[in-house]
């Protein structure tokens, strides 16, 4: 399943830490900073780009799309208004970052890396593939479930313009815009420690601002994009009917080793139910590169910190009336709330007044 989007949050404890703090090694919060400022380096504003004759036809068409995607999300979307993605860079490779998740093996609780600022996240990320892998190693040698994945896009939670990076451009023109409205949603509410929110929220607003936009300017193309998120919505299902038994699983009383037999037995059957679900789609196989590798524990929760809220989410966008303002103004209030409450809250009855 490609992952479009992510908050690289420790891109900004970086930044900030080095800002106002000092860096007294070259170590993680060091390559944060010098990656994202070797990006500011190489941006030009988008609409330079748009009109460079130099640039080839097919990435200025995407960039002309991007600003009015751009300015889509906030007008009609009600998302920032700043400088944000009106910058560009060229990266010259199809990721920006690389980040890494880690569970025990028979556990699916991530393991978590708490910086200053920001607090605990769910994930490390890294500019070089090879400096994440070289992280995952030593967790994979202590018997963990690593995944080292590659994303699009980060949002530094509106403390810098963020740039539009041509990772965000080369998955077509859903997938871009979906991109820009998660990582502006980031600027709205960050709640610290508290990666499932964030994300769930940041994701919710993607999927909701696509609809919107193809629904007020390309009404053509709605029916393919719902057909789409009915196939992913079974999808996601089919993960979280994984994830739930492995969970019943590690929590039984069998030994450690009948759990690492009775797990490869569940991961099994999550390609046989795959194949099984294609045959509902007529042969439709988009989600064949995401069976690509092993599946394991950090590659289910990874995907579950995105979604799994994301339903709860929508009952409080339709509580709202599906005006977007209201609907930001009580995720802010949940973003206020203790940890425990807010997630009670957002799983409850959904009433806007709150």
């Amino acid at each position: 399943m490609k992952r479009r989007v992510v908050i690289s949050a420790a891109i900004v404890a970086g930044l900030l830490l080095c800002s106002t703090m000092g860096c007294s090694t070259l170590g993680y919060y060091s390559q944060s900073v010098r990656g994202h400022l070797s990006l500011l380096s190489k941006q030009r504003p988008v609409t330079t780009v748009a009109d460079d004759e130099a640039v080839d036809e097919k990435r200025r068409e995407q960039l002309q799309l991007a600003l009015e995607i751009r300015d889509y999300a906030s007008k009609r979307l009600k998302l920032p208004d700043n400088d944000s993605y009106r910058q560009y860079v060229e990266l010259g490779r199809p990721y920006v970052v690389w980040n890494v998740v880690a569970t025990p093996e028979l556990s699916l609780e991530p393991l978590k890396w708490c910086f200053p600022i920001v607090g605990c996240l769910s994930y490390r990320g890294y500019f070089k593939r090879a400096a994440a892998e070289a992280f995952a190693e030593p967790l994979k040698q202590q018997g963990n479930d690593v995944m080292v994945r590659g994303v699009r896009a980060y949002s530094t939670l509106g403390w810098f313009d963020d740039p539009l990076l041509s990772s965000m451009l080369d998955q077509g023109s859903l997938a871009t815009a979906e991109v820009i409205f998660h990582e502006l949603a980031h600027q709205i509410i960050y709640a610290k420690n508290d990666t499932v929110f964030n994300e769930a929220f940041a994701s919710t607003v993607g999927e909701l601002g696509v609809k919107q936009w193809l629904i007020d300017l390309h009404p053509e193309r709605l029916a393919d994009y719902q057909q789409a998120l009915g196939r992913r919505d079974q999808f996601l299902q089919l993960l979280r009917g994984t994830s739930d038994a492995l969970r019943a699983l590690y929590g039984s009383d069998v030994s450690d080793d009948e759990k690492r037999q009775h797990k490869q037995v569940i991961l099994a059957r999550l390609h046989s139910d795959y194949e099984a679900l294609k045959q509902r789609w007529d042969g439709f196989d988009g989600y064949d590169q995401w069976f690509s590798t092993p599946v394991n524990n950090a590659r289910l929760i990874s995907i579950a910190v995105y979604r799994d809220r994301v339903p709860d989410f929508m009952r409080w966008f339709d509580a709202c009336g599906e005006d977007f303002e209201r609907f930001y103004a009580v995720v802010k209030r949940m973003g206020s709330m203790a940890q425990k409450q807010r997630h009670q809250v957002l799983t409850g009855s959904a009433d806007c007044a709150i």
